[in-house]
């Protein structure tokens, strides 16, 4: 375990805007140190993710305006269950055992912040999605 715990270190990103301090909440800290720099690595597997639930779903996320993209994934990660369990597990799939541990201490919590990462990587990468999709 201690290999792959190392490794998994390793690939992530240092995040300079994910500030450390002394003052911040347990979960703020496990936030950035750990969900945002994983949600980075994840990003394109993420991307591809909702690509592929966009097409199970008839594709009528293109057809949208802008505002009604956004508006589709925060639906899509908030009300799917199944669609939002696979991302969580694409993330947690990340994590140490050490960070698996302090998730499970608070991971209601730390879920909403991790989904609200999520919706975020997701919305940041929109026109990505438009891009590809007409090509």
């Amino acid at each position: 375990m201690i290999h792959r715990d190392r490794h998994l270190l390793e690939i992530r990103p240092e995040l300079p805007n994910a500030k450390l301090t002394h003052n911040m909440s347990p979960e703020e800290r496990f936030q950035n140190e750990t969900l945002r720099p994983v949600a980075m690595v994840q990003n394109d597997l993420m991307v591809e993710m909702f690509r592929n639930y966009a097409q199970k779903h008839k594709n009528v996320f293109y057809d949208l305006s802008i505002e009604k993209r956004l508006d589709y994934i925060e639906n899509a990660i908030h009300k799917d269950m199944k669609f939002r369990n696979s991302l969580k597990g694409m993330i947690i799939g990340q994590f140490t055992i050490v960070e698996y541990e302090i998730y499970i201490e608070n991971s209601s919590a730390l879920n909403k912040r991790m989904m609200n990462i999520v919706k975020e990587r997701i919305k940041s990468n929109i026109l990505i999605l438009e891009y590809q999709y007409s090509h």
